[in-house]
């Protein structure tokens, strides 16, 4: 019986803390770092547009049945040739805009907008 008390008890107390720290803002955490993905397809990026917070990884996944790369225009970033659903990811680590393209196909094109 002793055991079941101070399981309630310590039950309570762990609900109450963490209701408190909700309701304080204790208990919110924001990720610094998420991920997102960009997709090629049909010789085009998508979303052509993307936001995202500093810290965030972005991952570009080709699923056309011919090669793509993704390069930064400020030359920031550089993928190899990406064959059908080979990855490329990168980091980023500063806000701004970051405008970029398929350095194969250079009507294709991108940006992700960076936020702090």
């Amino acid at each position: 019986m002793g055991m079941i008390a101070n399981r309630r008890t310590f039950v309570a107390a762990a609900v109450f803390g963490l209701a408190s720290g909700a309701m304080l803002g204790l208990g919110v955490v924001k990720a610094e770092g998420t991920a997102k993905e960009v997709t090629i397809d049909n010789f085009t990026f998508g979303p052509a547009e993307l936001s995202v917070p500093v810290g965030t990884t972005v991952t570009w996944i080709n699923r056309d049945d011919i090669p793509h790369t993704v390069v930064a225009k400020d030359k920031g970033f550089r993928s190899k040739a990406l064959d059908t659903d080979d990855r490329y990811s990168f980091t980023f680590t500063s806000a701004g805009t970051y405008d970029y393209f398929c350095g194969l196909h250079p009507h294709m094109t991108g940006k992700i907008v960076v936020t702090p």
